[in-house]
């Protein structure tokens, strides 16, 4: 058996997209969902009121930058592209040489682990839209932006670079009695409810659905003004409040479809963070508020025309290719690589409440 013959990057792709099949799906993919087109044209990128969104310059001519088997860490350029690889060694290649028998069980242990290289690949790629997504979709301080930091240097990706979704479509309680986290004090009814009549007012439609994390969602599940509606609804003295019970409440109160988001992920210092930021919520107008664009990458648009690599494309726009070098050593290099970027066409349907 020839290492060759079954890691291919066709190979690569099927193996992740049956292993993946039964994952939980990443929210902004239905949100946002995904789109194809030719390079990155940047007029393509919209943000308020359609405007293109302001973008850092392009920097593609670099090296992809080799990923340790045990480190997290995400390779990007100034530009929104992303590459990063993982190697086969000479170990690896002799490994798997000497299981001639593919019914040898030990053949298998070798290829798991290498396919297991690839899906950390491609499992690092899908992580990538899902944070820019959710930046749009919990706007820290009313900035509409996507922040990406690589190599020590910070590039902002500004889609109101002139204020005006912040001013008409934003706001954070500042008052200590008011903020949610004040369970004796504040009233999260009376706040969803004027952030609504401020969102119709400002574009005239009316959020259905509300999106934030279980700590956010706790505050208002811990509000004290919150279980007094909640036992005004019920012929009995006492009441357990449970997630369901407060879900129903916002719905019967303000017609809103409460989402909690809960998925999580490391981010480049090996760190777990949850993809949807605490302290805040979206109230959100439709079923999707724009696209996740996937450029052509280098690898895409080059390697394929190659002999000496194969290419495949993993979830609409994640290029999968797998090269092997011809001079000593002599490697087998995996490498995954995206360009991406969300569009928010319908951020003036949106609107976002800062409560703690």
């Amino acid at each position: 058996m020839k290492l060759s013959d079954v890691f291919t990057a066709s190979a690569v792709a099927a193996h992740y997209t049956e292993a993946a099949s039964n994952a939980i799906p990443y929210l902004g993919e239905a949100f946002f969902p995904s789109q194809k087109k030719t390079g990155l044209d940047l007029k393509w990128i919209k943000g308020n009121k359609g405007l293109p969104v302001s973008l850092a310059p392009a920097a593609f001519d670099t090296k992809a930058k080799i990923r340790d088997r045990i480190g997290i860490r995400v390779a990007e350029t100034e530009m929104p592209f992303f590459r990063e690889s993982m190697i086969v060694t000479e170990k690896d290649e002799q490994e798997i040489a000497r299981a001639q028998d593919s019914n040898d069980p030990y053949a298998q242990e070798v290829l798991d682990r290498i396919f297991g290289d690839s899906d950390t690949l491609l499992s690092g790629a899908a992580v990538v839209p899902e944070r820019m997504r959710m930046q749009l979709l919990a706007p820290k301080s009313g900035d509409m932006k996507i922040a990406i930091t690589a190599d020590g240097v910070s590039y902002d990706y500004d889609y109101d670079p002139n204020g005006a979704w912040k001013a008409a479509h934003y706001k954070k309680i500042t008052t200590a009695a008011k903020k949610w986290s004040a369970a004796s004090t504040c009233d999260p009814l009376a706040d969803l409810e004027e952030a609504l009549d401020a969102q119709e007012a400002a574009s005239g439609n009316r959020p259905t659905t509300m999106l934030m994390s279980l700590k956010t969602f706790n505050y208002m599940k811990a509000a004290d003004k919150v279980r007094s509606a909640m036992l005004a609804q019920n012929a009995t003295a006492n009441i357990n409040v449970t997630t369901s019970r407060v879900k129903q409440l916002i719905k019967d109160e303000l017609n809103l479809d409460v989402i909690i988001y809960t998925k999580k992920y490391k981010n480049e210092a090996g760190v777990e963070a949850n993809f949807y930021a605490d302290d805040i919520l979206m109230l959100i107008g439709g079923e999707t508020v724009g696209k996740t664009w996937y450029g052509t990458t280098p690898e895409e648009r080059s390697l394929m025309s190659e002999e000496t690599a194969d290419v495949s494309i993993v979830e609409t726009g994640v290029a999968i290719s797998v090269t092997r070098t011809n001079v000593a050593p002599i490697n087998t290099i995996t490498t995954a690589s995206e360009i991406v970027l969300p569009s928010f066409e319908a951020m003036d349907d949106c609107y976002a409440l800062e409560v703690a």
